[in-house]
């Protein structure tokens, strides 16, 4: 009876490069893969997918977000933007209203809303 020796090989470690961690965490933070599909894909284990998307993950994000000031500047922007259409749409109801003589913003429009336009109208008669 001969018995068979089994010889323990060295597990090769495959060397992945900066790029092609960033491209699988960024298809899996993006929903296209899974990390269990990554990790048949690309024969990687799961647990180095998952070491590379808590290392890596933030520093892909950093680079892609603005910076605090530059979302505080487009904010601010953006509320701008939408008082205007606001006060707009305010000027065309308080109008419509004038002109028909129906009032529909207290009866469909919150109190603070019905308030400006009312104030509106009064500013218009005078």
């Amino acid at each position: 009876m001969k018995t068979q020796i089994s010889t323990c090989s060295k597990i090769k470690y495959q060397k992945h490069t900066f790029e092609h961690k960033l491209f699988v965490i960024d298809q899996i933070q993006n929903c296209q893969i899974s990390v269990n599909y990554a990790a048949k894909k690309y024969d990687i284990s799961r647990s180095s997918i998952n070491y590379w998307i808590k290392k890596y993950a933030t520093f892909a994000q950093n680079n892609k977000s603005m910076s605090k000031n530059d979302q505080i500047k487009k904010l601010k922007e953006r509320i701008e933007e939408l008082e205007f259409v606001k006060d707009f749409q305010q000027d065309i109801i308080a109008d419509m209203e004038l002109i028909t003589g129906v009032s529909l913003s207290k009866k469909s429009l919150p109190k603070t809303l019905a308030k400006e336009i009312e104030k509106k109208k009064k500013d218009r008669l005078k």
